[in-house]
């Protein structure tokens, strides 16, 4: 039954698992292939997701929720939207990479119409990217380029407020806390970043690169003193059981 759950719960990674089977089958060469392009990807995404982890974690544990509120939240305006494409323009990295800084934008306030501009303008209209296609299109090509694609994204952005709203996008899941004994780590995630044992020194300690977890069960006092320190794991290794 725990194998059928697994399955349920991870049905896209069991699509590609089952599809790698298929090619090492029918197409070895080409399964080889595959595998060594997704090597490669898995490898980018282990040096830079790292860093991206702890930039989460500072924008969770260190930035207002005003900051996010009044610079890119639903009454932040046309200056909303100018921050958000300039944040989504200077950006680095792959546009996965956006994916984990913008649910904590959402989660602290920022609206849905600038998380939009923000992923959109970090997918086609990063300044690295436009430096390169005036080098080798040309600066007309470009700005215009440039205009039409900015005219897409804040349509786009738009239409998305229309059709999406915050409640149907999975920021945080709801916890039972009336059934909390513990504090469950999930080691496997854990990346020893030690911003728990920082901030909640009492509780836990990082051991051999992994967090641990120094207290027993929990009081109602405890379980709300912890539950920053949850939200703020930026791999979300920490839970209550």
């Amino acid at each position: 039954m725990n194998i059928i759950e697994t399955i349920k719960k991870n049905k896209l990674l069991t699509a590609v698992s089952l599809a790698y089977v298929f090619l090492f089958i029918a197409m070895p060469d080409k399964a080889y292939l595959s595998v060594k392009n997704s090597m490669y990807y898995i490898i980018e995404m282990l040096q830079i997701m790292p860093v991206v982890f702890i930039l989460t974690s500072i924008i969770e544990a260190w930035v207002p929720k005003e900051v996010i509120v009044n610079g890119f939240g639903e009454k932040a305006g046309i200056k909303g939207g100018v921050f958000s494409l300039l944040l989504g323009s200077f950006s680095a990295g792959p546009i996965y990479a956006a994916f984990p800084i913008c649910k904590i934008l959402l989660k602290k306030g920022a609206s849905i119409a600038n998380v939009v501009i923000i992923l959109s303008a970090w997918a086609v209209i990063k300044v690295p990217m436009l430096a390169n296609e005036a080098k080798f299109l040309g600066i007309q090509f470009m700005g215009i380029r440039w205009v039409f694609t900015v005219i897409a994204i804040i349509i786009m952005a738009y239409l998305m407020t229309i059709f999406v709203k915050k409640e149907d996008i999975p920021v945080q899941k709801g916890q039972n806390l009336d059934k909390v004994t513990g504090i469950d780590i999930k080691v496997q995630y854990c990346i020893g970043c030690g911003l728990c044992e920082k901030l909640l020194p009492q509780y836990f300690e990082v051991v051999g690169k992994k967090a641990k977890w120094k207290g027993s069960i929990l009081n109602d006092a405890q379980i709300d003193e912890l539950k920053p320190i949850i939200d703020a794991c930026p791999v979300k290794a920490i839970d209550f059981k």
